[in-house]
């Protein structure tokens, strides 16, 4: 959800309860100017419950969203730091320079060579024979087989604890 949405869905939600204070105030008015039975009315405060109702499950589903959106959030903070914590073993397991680990991990992030060059302001061949120590340490033969084992660590070990 966008920042700007539950403030939309607030201010609408906000509308209709005045919508509905104003058609209750009416109902309301009309029952006591009525002298007998006025079956217009009916209808009328049928609607304004109605509306009132729906206001009341727009707050609770919308609190619901908001609750879920949180919720994924923290889930996805820590998948995260989790993946980051299995991604820096690998390159510890691996004994990669300070550079190899920067190269590495553009690489996993899914950068080219010509990219990483420009990110790292080095030259492509710098960052071609980082990438090939990286592969020689890791035992792979390019960039494919260094995610795999990465991924292979990540599908072995669940990246969020069981919930309770």
């Amino acid at each position: 959800m966008k920042t700007g949405v539950p403030a939309l869905v607030i201010a609408l939600i906000a509308a209709q309860t005045l919508c509905a204070a104003i058609f209750l105030a009416d109902v309301l008015a009309d029952v006591a100017e009525a002298t007998a039975m006025d079956w217009h009315l009916v209808p009328e405060g049928l609607a304004s419950i109605a509306l009132l109702a729906g206001i009341g499950f727009e707050v609770a589903y919308l609190l619901r969203l908001l609750q879920r959106k949180a919720s994924l959030e923290r889930s996805v903070g820590m998948a995260s730091s989790e993946l980051q914590t299995v991604i820096e073993a690998h390159f510890d397991d691996w004994k990669l320079t300070a550079s190899e680990r920067d190269v590495a991990a553009l690489m996993v992030k899914g950068l080219s060579i010509s990219e990483i060059a420009g990110v790292r302001g080095s030259a492509e061949g710098t960052v071609k024979a980082h990438l090939n120590a990286i592969y020689r340490k890791s035992n792979a033969r390019n960039r494919a087989e260094v995610l795999s084992h990465i991924m292979d660590a990540l599908i072995d070990k669940p990246l969020l604890p069981p919930v309770t």
